[in-house]
């Protein structure tokens, strides 16, 4: 009976089995294309318009509009969300250039984008452009592959929402609706009702 058991688990184990992808962290070019071909519903950063994953050991720190500031291994992300260009479906035209150590044109579909990798000084400057968002970061030559990793995982998961963004770039949203308010009339000189309350 025990066996009849095992074997029936081990059956259902086969037929439903899972996929494990290893990502060989060595190579830009594999990181890429095993990050970037996963479709991912994850996500647990929520912006105005937007909403990203954030991987494990990278730090959310802050956002000032469509710009987020993060953080990992001693290396700072910045990243930008190019609301405008999602909402026109605008195109990326990038050539690549052998000048770079490493430049790389993206298609994948409808998410199209680049990674140019350069050298500044003893750091690397690593841009990153897919999915209508791009990373920046300069980071030691030890972190390359890990920054990739890391802004790879980022940019796949961006998920945009159509009807904010529209809200957001329409001309109404940024009316002000303003009220003059001057305490110093007679109509806002009475005694409010909790003062008359406080003298009983």
């Amino acid at each position: 009976m025990k066996r009849k058991i095992v074997l029936i688990g081990l059956i259902a184990l086969i037929l439903t089995g899972c996929t494990i992808v290893r990502i060989d962290t060595t190579s830009i070019d594999n990181i890429i294309n095993v990050v970037l071909s996963k479709e991912s519903a994850l996500y647990n950063h929520v912006g105005r318009g937007y909403k990203y994953y954030v991987p494990r050991g990278v730090t959310y720190i802050d956002s000032s509009g469509s710009n987020d500031k993060l953080y990992s291994n001693g290396v700072y992300y910045y990243l930008y969300l190019d609301e405008i260009s999602y909402y026109y479906k605008k195109a990326i035209n990038y050539k690549e250039d052998s000048t770079k150590l490493y430049s790389r044109r993206i298609d994948r579909g409808n998410k199209v984008g680049y990674l140019e990798i350069s050298k500044k000084n003893d750091l690397y400057l690593i841009e990153f452009v897919y999915n209508y968002a791009k990373i920046e970061a300069l980071v030691p030559e030890k972190e390359i592959n890990n920054t990739v990793l890391n802004s790879s995982y980022i940019l796949s998961t961006i998920k945009y929402n159509h009807n904010i963004i529209k809200l957001s770039l329409s001309d109404d949203f940024l009316k002000n609706k303003e009220e003059k308010y001057n305490v110093f009339t007679q109509q806002h000189k009475d005694e409010s009702s909790f003062l008359r309350y406080e003298e009983k």
